[in-house]
């Protein structure tokens, strides 16, 4: 017989969000984790809220739905609400009832705010990080760094000369026509006007020049984990200086290998990681004028050719925080703000590997 189709809801439902995933579910690996890291962190959450006044929504909620976004490349703030209501699983992750409203999307970036007043995604991706290492995912000797540019919540027709006036246009006042075309624009001279931390570069020679911000980091060669993330202000030495403060980072006193591609084949940044008791396993690069900063002494070892094939493995990080993570546009702006969400999505993309690595380690057993 035909059912009826009937769209009117019941009017009381006792089915709870957690009877409704499924227990294989990848997210239920990952909220074993989170739950973990969130309640280490729970007395920093005492200490950023006061004892008195109305209850503010948790931070372990606002976190938990900031994972989602970033896990399921939602595009704004607004759209992750709107998911968060009329999915189960949302909800679920997040720690919501069925029947408990969605907060406004304003109320939830500003109640965010207040994490990046206290560093909230440091101790986060640092409480992470420790529980790979209590799994045994991590390797403390062989590590990897490179950057990369992630273009900033800035046009080109912004970077204008420092102290100028906003041009005028009667037909677009909105929207104003610049014609920049011919005029010598540099970093030092001109600034963006929506994203001031934002600067003027590019990859390499024949690329195109953006706003950009400079993402670095520091994987770990045995799983291909982060070990380290840090954003800074985009030039021509950001990522050789921001890999040089991650290697100095590095926790024990015993020896490391540090791979990178041939951008870090300089003597300067051969010899800073050397200072900090790092062997420089950096490509070779014999077009460079003077030669390579890398000489037999260090490419005679087998240990050299695995880092060279290890390496590779920092571009799955950045191909993942920039395609899932939507951190390719940034829609933040600050500095601060910025390595901030690089920061926690770091974080993001080592709960995802940690499951898949813990998954296989039960599968195998």
């Amino acid at each position: 017989m035909r059912g009826v189709d009937q769209t009117q809801s019941a009017m009381f439902s006792y089915l709870s969000p957690e009877s409704r995933v499924r227990k294989e579910h990848p997210l239920r690996a990952i909220r074993v984790m989170v739950d973990k890291a969130l309640g280490e962190m729970s007395p920093l959450f005492d200490d950023m809220y006061s004892e008195m006044g109305r209850p503010s929504i948790p931070p372990e909620k606002l976190l938990r739905a900031q994972l989602l976004q970033m896990l399921y490349s939602v595009r704004s703030e607004r759209l992750l609400m709107e998911e968060i209501d009329y999915s189960v699983l949302f909800r679920w992750f997040v720690g919501m009832n069925m029947d408990e409203p969605v907060w406004d999307a304003t109320v939830f970036t500003k109640n965010r705010d207040r994490l990046l007043e206290h560093d909230v995604a440091k101790v986060f991706f640092t409480v992470v990080w420790n529980q790979a290492e209590q799994a045994k995912l991590t390797s403390d000797e062989h590590f990897t760094v490179d950057g990369t540019l992630l273009e900033a919540c800035a046009s080109l027709k912004s970077f204008r000369r420092k102290g100028s006036d906003r041009p005028e246009d009667p037909d677009d006042p909105g929207n104003p026509t610049v014609n920049f075309h011919g005029e010598t624009r540099s970093n030092q001279t001109h600034e963006s006007t929506t994203d001031a931390d934002a600067r003027l570069a590019r990859k390499g020679d024949g690329k195109e020049s953006r706003m950009s911000y400079c993402g670095n980091l520091l994987v770990e060669n045995r799983n291909g984990l982060i070990a380290d993330a840090e954003l800074l202000h985009a030039s021509g030495t950001a990522e050789r200086e921001s890999a040089l403060s991650m290697v100095g980072q590095i926790p024990g006193e015993h020896r490391v290998t540090v791979g990178a591609d041939k951008g870090y084949d300089t003597q300067g940044f051969v010899a800073g990681c050397r200072q900090r008791k790092a062997t420089p396993h950096v490509a070779q690069n014999t077009r460079r004028s003077g030669g390579s900063a890398i000489d037999g002494r260090t490419t005679r070892h087998a240990g050299y050719g695995v880092s060279q094939r290890k390496r590779k493995r920092i571009e799955e990080c950045f191909g993942w925080l920039k395609t899932i993570a939507l951190l390719r546009k940034l829609r933040h702006r600050g500095v601060f703000k910025v390595g901030w969400i690089f920061r926690f999505a770091a974080a993001a993309y080592n709960l995802v590997r940690m499951r898949s690595l813990l998954a296989t380690v039960v599968q195998t057993a």
